[in-house]
Formats: structure tokens, C-alpha cells, sequence
């Protein structure tokens, strides 16, 4: 329980921290919340020699209106989120999300950057990230530019992010007025990864839905858009047959582990009913 020895750097600008990733290539490790990176360096499953901590950088904190987004700095944490009047009002569904994330211990640590960029398919927020068509601020050695979340993971553990990037903040366009909105998560206990999960952005008209989004948490090697079971509700009232043809073009993109939280056949079933509850939950939100 003890880390391996390394060396700390603590710089005070985006473009200093970028240098040092740089420099010191793979034997190096940004630091945010670090409810990931330090457990594992006690377990000796990480071993970076440099540890590049983010914590002084200037305008990596904040939750901004721009025009018809929200910004958010990196290193906002999730209790941020959740005392946010305008994640609230603006981004429901982001402070529901946050609220299931742990615990307030690590809440108050853990930030929604470090949460959307290490690519760990447990996190809650990538999948909500891809539902709500969020872009990501990377900056690095050369120069700045923007990823959208869709485009940003691909594989367990594997992003878009290159040598010496660091994601300095999130874009998020506000959602249509009216909209309904849910997150659906099954857990083991408090604290625990989803065993299976699934984020739900709709609206209605003349009580049909009329557009739809639908992400998945924590059942394949990344978080994953449902874009099948999206189209399958279209124009309809999400009558019990629509569910369940909808659940099922979920469950067909749906390739979890096998892990302590049960086979593979069970996380596949429990993610098709978390599909289904939070298609319920947003069409009963939505006005």
C-alpha cells in the first residue's frame, strides 16, 4: 500500500504542464482528483517516476454560460457540479449523474476532467458526455484543439489524447427547453462502478418523441452511444413494444466483461432494463 518513489512537479500554467508531460514522456502521470491514478500506485499497478500536478493552474476551475453552452474548466470537481445553479437549471441530467458518482468524499476531490480522460469504461460521465454532444478542449505542445466527445474514446483505458495533451475543459450545448432527461444507474453498494448504466436525452412533440439520445456506461471496453436504440423510439409514444425493441438494439452493442458484478448474460439483461427506466424517467420529465 505504499507507492514507488517519483518525483513531483507542480507547475503553474497549461503550457508548463504540457512541457513537462512532454519531456518526460511515459514515465509521467497528470494528477487531478486522483481517485484512479493513487490507488493504483499503492497497489504498485502504476509506477510513474514523474507525477505533474495540476492543481495550481490558473482557469482550470469554473462553470461559465457561453452563449448556448456551458463551459466547465477541468478540474471542477463534482461537488462543483452539484452546487452549480446552472448545471442545475441548464444541465439537469449532469448534476442527476454526479450525485451517483461514489461518494461526497470523493466528490469533493475527484474532478469531472479526470473523470472524462483517463478512459476507465466505469466512469459515469464519458457516456453521459457523448449523449449530451460535449466537445474537449485538449492542449498541448502543439498548440490547442477540440475533440468531440464521440471521437474521444477508443479503447479501455486508450483516448484521443496525444503525448504531452492535457483536457483542460469541456463544451457542453444546452440541451432544447422542455427536454427529459435520466440517468439509470445499478450499483453493488455506494461507491461502487455501475454494474450497468445508461444516460437519456429526449423530447416530445404532440407526446411522441421527437429526438432522443441514449449513452451506456460500464458495458463494453468504452462508453457507448445507442444510436439504434435512439432511432427505435422516434416518432413513437414509448409503448411497452417500443421498450423492448429499443432495449434490445442496446443490448446488441453491448459487450461487458465477465467481473465480480456478475456474467456477461446478467450485466446485458440489467443493461436493457436500465435503458428502458431511463427512457421511462426522461419521457415522464419532458414537457
Amino acid at each position: 500500500m505504499i507507492p514507488g518513489p517519483f518525483s513531483y512537479h507542480r507547475p503553474a500554467t497549461v503550457a508548463d504542464a504540457a512541457k513537462l508531460l512532454s519531456t518526460l514522456g511515459d514515465e509521467a502521470r497528470p494528477l487531478a482528483g486522483g481517485h484512479s491514478l493513487i490507488p493504483m500506485m499503492k497497489l504498485r499497478l502504476a509506477t510513474p517516476e514523474h507525477l505533474v500536478d495540476l492543481h495550481d493552474i490558473e482557469g482550470l476551475r469554473g462553470i461559465r454560460r457561453e452563449g448556448d453552452r456551458i463551459a466547465i474548466g477541468a478540474m471542477t470537481t463534482q461537488h462543483d457540479l452539484l452546487a452549480s445553479g446552472e448545471v442545475a437549471k441548464s444541465l439537469p441530467i449532469l448534476h442527476e449523474a454526479s450525485l451517483q458518482i461514489s461518494d461526497p468524499q470523493v466528490r469533493y476531490r475527484g474532478t469531472i476532467g479526470g473523470n472524462v480522460a483517463n478512459g476507465d469504461p466505469g466512469n459515469d460521465l464519458p457516456a453521459l458526455m457523448m449523449v449530451l454532444g460535449a466537445r474537449y478542449r485538449l492542449e498541448g505542445p502543439g498548440g490547442a484543439r477540440e475533440v468531440a466527445a464521440a471521437d474521444f474514446y477508443q479503447g479501455a483505458y486508450f483516448t484521443a489524447l496525444e503525448p504531452g495533451e492535457i483536457l483542460t475543459s469541456i463544451s457542453i450545448p444546452v440541451p432544447a427547453a422542455g427536454h427529459g432527461y435520466a440517468y439509470e444507474k445499478l450499483k453493488r453498494k455506494i461507491g461502487d462502478y455501475a454494474t450497468a448504466a445508461a444516460a437519456v436525452v429526449l423530447t416530445l412533440a404532440d407526446g411522441k418523441v421527437a429526438a432522443c439520445s441514449i449513452g451506456l456506461t460500464n458495458l463494453a471496453e468504452t462508453p457507448l452511444l445507442a444510436a439504434e436504440a435512439a432511432r427505435a423510439v422516434i416518432g413513437t409514444s414509448l409503448d411497452d413494444a417500443t421498450l423492448k425493441a429499443a432495449a434490445a438494439a442496446a443490448q446488441a452493442i453491448m459487450s461487458p466483461a465477465a467481473d465480480a458484478r456478475g456474467p456477461v448474460e446478467y450485466r446485458k439483461y440489467v443493461g436493457g432494463v436500465m435503458v428502458t427506466r431511463a427512457l421511462q424517467r426522461a419521457a415522464g420529465r419532458a414537457t
